[in-house]
């Protein structure tokens, strides 16, 4: 009997070992309810997406739904991020952050759609996921119940998965030799577990999957012209593209450099520490060219606040609250200074490093006629003085007092 009242849950789904278990646990814990598995096409490997239909079937689900979800992902979710400058704890990049929201929703929607009772994710309870997925939940359809099987069951471990499976005749392709937790979008992809565990260890090369070495990229840089429009990516090598394909060409490039890699040891949300490899070619790339015009078109007070916006939404992104008004907020402001973010970059690839060598913009405010280090017409160093007598002013009153005791 099914005390829950649950008759139709639909899963987030990739068709890994713990949604490949999720399916039939379902079945048997929720009264025999109906699983849908919703699968969101993030732009992981393509292999990873063939057959998976057929697999949730054979694990029990009574449907499958594939979305794609490659272009919004790119557009609605990477690159507003991107207009901030947000880099979670200075280095990363978001990739998982920015992706979870995205799939919760279109998996709120095709719960929505059918009508179902309950949305459930094989998010761990160590995990920021399972915030990520229950805050946006709770934001665009809290009616709906939220099964979350890691705080439920009594599965501990991936040993504990396997044998579940092979107890049901559940086929997987997942085993004990693959030590190590991905997660894999267009955007980036992470490396966790295994030899990483231990920070003492350095990351071996089965730690990376996408970048080759720098010690064994090419010899020969290699340049890549960026052109920028408002803050967002739209062309590569002077061919305007769509914000997918420019990721996707720019993240072949990178990869063939060794462009992209961390490897850092991050605060989750829940209060544990994790290591982590993270590769993100492409998008080091278009960071690099983003803040090459920046550079040129916003000034002192302009830069500072983008700054600020960037550290803040790191947190709010990385935290989950994408739907809450304070993104939002945030948005809205970077969108704002990005108005005049236009321009060009060249940047150059070589073992490891994006370098913008080349930069220009029609919106730019540096004036070499100001700047030069050679005779000039316009500036007046005289005036200077009184500048940094005014600058300095509140110190020089206050050492006069000084003086008087």
């Amino acid at each position: 009997m099914n005390k829950s009242g649950i008759k139709k849950i639909v899963l987030a789904y990739s068709g890994g070992l713990d949604t490949s278990a999720i399916i039939p646990w379902l079945k048997e814990n929720y009264g025999d309810c109906e699983v849908v598995a919703f699968v969101a096409d993030i732009g992981q490997e393509r292999a990873d997406l063939e057959g998976v239909e057929q697999k949730a079937l054979n694990s029990g689900a009574s449907s499958c739904y594939v979305v794609d979800l490659r272009e919004e992902f790119i557009k609605d979710y990477v690159y507003p991020v991107l207009q901030t400058g947000a880099l979670y704890e200075g280095s990363y990049l978001l990739g998982t952050s920015m992706a979870r929201p995205l799939i919760a929703k279109a998996q709120v929607e095709l719960a929505l759609k059918l009508d179902a009772d309950a949305v459930c994710h094989g998010a761990t309870g160590k995990g920021n996921d399972q915030v990520r997925f229950e805050t946006t939940y709770a934001a665009l359809a809290p009616h709906l119940k939220v099964v979350a099987p890691w705080r439920e069951w009594n599965l501990r471990s991936r040993e504990a998965l396997l044998a579940y499976l092979k107890e049901r005749n559940i086929p997987t392709t997942a085993s004990l030799e693959k030590i190590y937790s991905r997660d894999e979008n267009a955007w980036h992809i992470s490396t966790e577990g295994g030899v990483l565990e231990t920070p003492w260890n350095a990351s071996n090369k089965d730690c990376w999957v996408w970048t080759v070495s720098p010690e064994d990229a090419p010899d020969q840089a290699e340049l890549v012209t960026v052109t920028v429009e408002k803050g967002r990516v739209t062309a590569v090598n002077g061919k305007a593209m769509s914000p997918f394909k420019c990721l996707e060409a720019l993240n072949e490039l990178g990869a063939k450099h060794g462009v992209g890699r961390i490897d850092i040891v991050e605060n989750r949300l829940v209060g544990i520490k994790s290591r982590g490899c993270y590769e993100t070619p492409g998008g080091t790339i278009m960071v690099t060219a983003l803040r090459g015009v920046e550079q040129l078109v916003l000034d002192r007070d302009s830069f500072k606040w983008r700054e600020q916006l960037g550290l803040e939404m790191a947190y709010v992104v990385y935290d989950g609250r994408w739907f809450a008004p304070l993104r939002k907020s945030l948005q809205a402001a970077a969108e704002s200074l990005a108005q005049d973010v236009n321009g060009e970059v060249i940047v150059k690839l070589y073992k490891g490093q994006a370098t913008a060598i080349q930069k220009k913009s029609s919106n730019s405010l540096y004036s070499e006629e100001f700047a030069t280090f050679g005779e000039d017409e316009v500036y007046d160093h005289s005036h200077a003085g009184g500048f940094i007598r005014l600058f300095s002013l509140s110190g020089r009153i206050r050492a006069l007092n000084e003086l008087k005791k």
